[in-house]
Parts: structure tokens; C-alpha cells; sequence
């Protein structure tokens, strides 16, 4: 079974639990994903399954990504991700795979890529202490010393600097399903998932 799924960061609301709690929830839409490419351990080493997210016209796309959606229903599909399964002998190209392996209460694992915040300092990036505040402190939010003195006169690698900020890959685990709506392919999920709206996200069942 395919425990993995696409989905779509719509944005964040809150419902009301049974014992009258307001729940903060993110909105995401899952799927529905289709199976464009079954790899097998003969043919390719390993089980998994490629799935396709977000249709688009085949007229977006090149020949040779043509000719690969064409084996799996000639629909195209603006992203494209592998998903690990057990008996790849159990799905073919073509497949519709729903929300019916997620239930509500089960625990989730959700990556997708942050927001991008552009060229940060230390301070929004790192979280550094800011520096005196009082009348005559040129270091309000300078990073401070970073360099080594006659050895090995250079800043070492690896230190924290002001450089850009977001656009990496998170995942966030053990996020509960608050609500599942499968006649809109709406799952609500307890709590915040990494990146902006409309943002693609993955979602995997936690084992």
C-alpha cells in the first residue's frame, strides 16, 4: 500500500473541537494523485511508485514528458514524486490514488519547502541577541567578532553569517488529521506545515 500522497497548502483556520477548544488547522488539498510510472526491484532496483499532482495541459510540456505522461492516461501533471511501496506489482500507470488510506486521528508526516525570505542577518536567521541599545552603539544587530586571530587567520567554515533565508526542504512530523472532507479532497491537519500558500506538499503516514 502506497502510504504517501501530493497535496496543496491552501492556508490556515481554526475549527472547534467536541469539547469546545478552538483548534488551529492548516487546510491542505490531497491529491487526487495518479500513478504515471510503477518501478519495480527487476526493472529498477527498488519498489516505489510515481505519482502525478496538479493536471496540466499537455501542450506545457516536451516531447519526451509527452511521451512519459502518455503511458499513464495522456494527462499531464505539473509535479511529479516517487513514493516507496512494498508490491509495486500491486498498482499500474494510470491509477487513481484518493484519500481512503487516511482516516481521522492518524498521525502524519508532512515536507514541503519553506518560505523564501530573502537576504536575512543573524538575528532573523539565527536568532543572535541583539547588541546595546544605548546613545553612541554602532552594534544594534552586527553578528559581532567572527574571524581567529594569527591562527588560522580566517573564518572558519560553517559559521553562522547573514545569507539568504527559506526556500529549504522541511518536514514536520507526527501532525494529527483533524477533519478529512473527501467529496473536496480537503484533509485538515492540527498545527502549521512548512511553506506558503498553493505550496506542494508530501504527505506520508507515520509507521
Amino acid at each position: 500500500m502506497c502510504k504517501g500522497m501530493l497535496g496543496k497548502k491552501v492556508g490556515m483556520t481554526s475549527v472547534f473541537a467536541s469539547d469546545g477548544r478552538s483548534v488551529p488547522v492548516t487546510v491542505v488539498q490531497v491529491g487526487p494523485c495518479v500513478v504515471t510510472q510503477v518501478k519495480s526491484e527487476k526493472t529498477d532496483g527498488y519498489s516505489a511508485v510515481q505519482l502525478g499532482f496538479d493536471e496540466k495541459s499537455m501542450n506545457k510540456f516536451s516531447m519526451p514528458q509527452k511521451g512519459h505522461f502518455e503511458k499513464s492516461g495522456n494527462n499531464g501533471f505539473a509535479t511529479l514524486r516517487e513514493f516507496r511501496v512494498a508490491d509495486a506489482a500491486a498498482y499500474e500507470a494510470g491509477q487513481s490514488i484518493t484519500l481512503e488510506m487516511f482516516s481521522v486521528g492518524d498521525r502524519i508526516t508532512v515536507s514541503g519547502v519553506s518560505k523564501g525570505r530573502g537576504f536575512a542577518g543573524t538575528v532573523k536567521r539565527y536568532g543572535f541577541g541583539r547588541g546595546p541599545e544605548t546613545h553612541g552603539s554602532r552594534n544594534h544587530r552586527a553578528p559581532g567578532s567572527v574571524g581567529c586571530s594569527a591562527w588560522p587567520a580566517r573564518i572558519v567554515k560553517g559559521k553562522k553569517m547573514p545569507g539568504h533565508l527559506g526556500v529549504d526542504r522541511k518536514t514536520v512530523k507526527n501532525l494529527e488529521i483533524v477533519d478529512i472532507r473527501p467529496e473536496e479532497n480537503i484533509v485538515l491537519l492540527k498545527g502549521a506545515v512548512p511553506g506558503a500558500k498553493t505550496g506542494v506538499i508530501e504527505i506520508t503516514k507515520t509507521v
